[in-house]
């Protein structure tokens, strides 16, 4: 029996939720994602930081969709994949954050009745019929903060609950984890009774340490002194300000991912239309819904790029670059996307991601609680 729990990723994107996990001692075994595009970028960012394949494989298009997998037909084949998964190791869990613009307070609003809203119920569907050990579930703060949607959700854990699950929850920042990026998510944890019995947990006394890895608290970032915006200057050099913390910065992060010369440096949008307003943008000025600026001396509003909105650079006239966005998501600087993958496709996935400090440090955090209890 293997000591390392293994996991099943669902919605996996191109990863970063995943790599959090590989890179904490947790076993990706199985990987699925409906989009062959964020397939491809998985798989060929898990090439160049040298990870190994998933047992059980990379399940991609038509195959991949979660409100299939819970059809009898091919809820028994993955049935039969985590049933042999058991043979070696002695816990399994599913990990995944269902598509959330349903329930994004700027998104489309449709919530449960919402394409993409369906999903979150069948991946809970998918949990109380696979019943692995754990699991997590990643979303929008919408769905905890929105009247209609909170009752939604808050049926989805009572479904959970009537099938064995004990819970767990609470609204993060990826802020409090080192990542340069104000970025509030709802975590929903859940451990199996029969885990909690075999482990011999006094259910009573079951205290998850939500706050073990947390480097900062968000009362603590949002009260430094942060520069809200001065007067855009192309290629323009400054000092990071003594008075606050230089590592919750874009700036840092750029500096320390050396985004300049990344592989992904060159792949950023190059519009002909609107690039005079650009110029125009004060540094750090965020306070409208496009043509936002970043400070170079502050961490970045929240990393969601529909409709190829992406920030405008600090001190370059164009908006950030590939490279640039994942240095926000505070992925290593070896993780690379495929230069041959879409502009739209690379800032939809990117802005998709759990940032990969956050997720390194929640996998960390389920490992702390089993080492402890």
């Amino acid at each position: 029996m293997s000591d390392r729990p293994s996991v099943f990723s669902f919605f996996a994107g191109s990863g970063f939720l995943d790599l959090g996990f590989e890179t904490s001692g947790f076993n990706i075994v199985y990987v699925n994602e409906i989009s062959p595009a964020f397939m491809e970028a998985y798989c060929y960012a898990r090439i160049s930081l040298n990870l190994p394949l998933a047992e059980y494989g990379y399940h991609c298009g038509e195959e991949a969709d979660v409100t299939k997998l819970i059809t009898d037909l091919q809820s028994a084949r993955l049935s039969e994949l985590v049933k042999d998964c058991r043979q070696s190791t002695n816990i399994i869990g599913f990990i995944g954050g269902p598509p959330c613009p349903d329930f994004s307070i700027g998104g489309k609003n449709r919530g449960n009745l919402g394409g993409h809203g369906k999903l979150s119920a069948s991946y809970v569907e998918l949990v109380c019929q696979q019943q692995p050990d754990f699991f997590l579930f990643e979303n929008v703060k919408g769905l905890l903060k929105t009247n209609k949607h909170r009752l939604f959700y808050e049926s989805l854990k009572r479904k959970l609950q009537q099938n064995g699950y004990i819970l767990t929850e609470r609204l993060i920042n990826a802020v409090e984890y080192g990542v340069p990026q104000d970025r509030d998510r709802i975590i929903l944890i859940g451990f199996h009774h029969k885990l909690i019995i075999d482990m011999e947990i006094s259910i009573s006394k079951i205290t998850f340490p939500w706050k073990k890895y947390t480097l900062y608290t968000k009362e603590e970032v949002f009260t430094y002194p942060w520069i809200k915006s001065e007067p855009f200057r192309e290629n323009s050099i400054s000092s990071c300000p003594n008075n606050i913390p230089k590592e919750l910065t874009v700036e840092y992060w750029f500096q320390k991912n050396n985004v300049f010369y990344h592989p992904n440096a060159n792949h950023y949008f190059q519009p002909r239309a609107g690039i005079k307003k650009i110029a125009t943008i004060d540094e750090g000025d965020n306070s409208k819904k496009s043509y936002k600026r970043l400070h170079r001396w502050r961490y970045s509003p929240t990393a969601c790029y529909g409709n190829n909105e992406v920030h405008l650079h600090p001190y370059k006239v164009r908006r950030i670059s590939v490279a640039e966005a994942l240095a926000i998501q505070s992925l290593p600087a070896s993780f690379i996307l495929p230069e041959n993958m879409s502009l739209t496709n690379m800032f939809k996935t990117i802005g998709n991601g759990v940032p990969y400090l956050a997720s390194k440090a929640l996998a960390q955090t389920i490992l702390e609680f089993f080492a402890t209890t």
